[in-house]
């Protein structure tokens, strides 16, 4: 089955798109009502970030033990839906728990609710954050890396290795110890977050108040995929991972459940494809 009807299986069960591209397909909707709508394994690589229940402007807050149990419902939904070689990053923060915790980290509460096979913890420190008084600052994040099969799933380390090496020519018995591509770039990564603010705010800076660094994804996409594949986020939000599927050559499917971070996605996946369509012109010239 080649790239287009892939995507077009995908739109035949869930109608028309709010947007389309040659290589996207991004819905307004819930999430929940949209995977309901879809048969068939159609995903290779989920990546996605959902609220976290702490009341930012986009989300309504629930008692955690519903908020666990409506984690659960689009997780095994995603589950369902992914192939068989396939991977599910979920990026996630913290809650407050009451009368148990100030800030417990939300992996803590799902450990036994994810039907996926957990490869590993990723910490992604980003370096500002707010200043705590009464305890250390919080700088980082989490991402859970889950797949479907334990012995049979996508990992391209060369495609992610950091060239920052400090003896790229040490040998031992002759032979470079360290790989002439680079390192591997351990479970801890340093990505800044995507700020705001009239001095300090992020060229990539969207209306999204929780937006991912492109940089973050695109590592999540060339380690846990291959060119031609289908990239799912079911709380897409500005767009990021459709973005940074299209940098990659991969195609993408988005939910968003409000309206206007689609318009917002769309404009932004626009100037996106405007961008690579004009790169790759350049590069057809030398």
């Amino acid at each position: 089955m080649n790239q287009e009807d892939r995507l077009d299986r995908i739109e035949r069960q869930l109608g028309s798109p709010a947007h389309r591209g040659e290589s996207f397909l991004l819905y307004e909707g819930d999430c929940l009502h949209l995977m309901k709508s879809l048969n068939g394994n159609h995903f290779d690589l989920t990546v996605t970030s959902p609220p976290y229940n702490i009341g930012k402007e986009y989300e309504t807050v629930r008692p955690v033990d519903h908020y666990v149990d409506w984690c659960e419902q689009w997780v095994r939904d995603v589950h369902r839906l992914t192939t068989h070689f396939g991977a599910f990053w979920l990026n996630v923060g913290y809650l407050n728990l009451p009368g148990r915790a100030k800030a417990i980290p939300i992996p803590y509460l799902l450990w036994d609710r994810v039907p996926f096979y957990l490869i590993q913890e990723v910490v992604w420190n980003y370096g500002a954050g707010v200043a705590a008084r009464r305890s250390f600052s919080p700088r980082n994040e989490k991402f859970l890396w889950y797949v479907k099969d334990p012995d049979n799933y996508t990992f391209d380390l060369d495609a992610v290795r950091d060239p920052n090496v400090k003896y790229p020519n040490q040998k031992k018995n002759g032979k470079l110890k360290c790989n002439p591509i680079g390192k591997n770039p351990t479970d801890v990564w340093s990505f800044p977050k995507v700020t705001s603010g009239r001095f300090r705010s992020s060229k990539e800076r969207t209306n999204h108040p929780a937006q991912f660094p492109v940089a973050v994804i695109d590592r999540v996409i060339k380690a846990s995929s291959r060119p031609g594949d289908i990239v799912f986020d079911p709380f897409l939000g500005s767009g990021t991972t459709v973005e940074a599927a299209l940098r990659n050559n991969r195609l993408a499917v988005g939910f968003e459940v409000d309206r206007a971070y689609v318009q917002t996605a769309i404009e932004r996946i626009e100037r996106a494809q405007r961008r690579l369509e004009h790169e790759y012109a350049q590069g057809a010239l030398f």
